[in-house]
This record gives C-alpha cells, structure tokens and sequence, in this order.
C-alpha cells in the first residue's frame, strides 16, 4: 500500500492546500484525491511540481507499507 503524506508536508510548512494547488496548477478536486489516496496513478511532473512547491523529495511525500504493516 502507497501512502500519501501531503497532508504532513502541507503542515511542516505551512501552507494551505489552496496555496498548494495554485502553485502546482493542479485543481482542488484533484489535489483532495491525491492527498486523501484515493487517486490510482500520480504523473511524474505532477509529481515534481508538488516537491518543487514543498521544496521536500518525493520519498517525503510517497510512503510504502505492506499489508502486514497496515493491518497492525
């Protein structure tokens, strides 16, 4: 399972998901269902742009756990 940890990136930062998605360029609703894991795929400049914006590395945004770890 990938998790999504915007949401802790947003808060080390700072700044809002509005902020964010204006700087990326990305819409809201597509944001909301990133950050909420809903969304099944992630483009790679999307992907860029959201670390360019939280000047933070993709692993700091992308985490993977396996179902062993999820279920405890």
């Amino acid at each position: 399972m990938i998790i999504i940890n915007i949401d802790v990136m947003l808060a080390k930062r700072k700044m809002s998901v509005t902020e964010l998605s204006e700087r990326v360029g990305i819409t809201m609703a597509n944001l909301s269902i990133l950050k909420n894991g809903k969304a099944k795929a992630i483009r790679l400049s999307t992907l860029e742009a959201i670390c360019k914006a939280l000047d933070c590395q993709p692993g700091d945004i992308l985490e993977y756990k396996s179902d062993d770890e999820t279920q405890t």
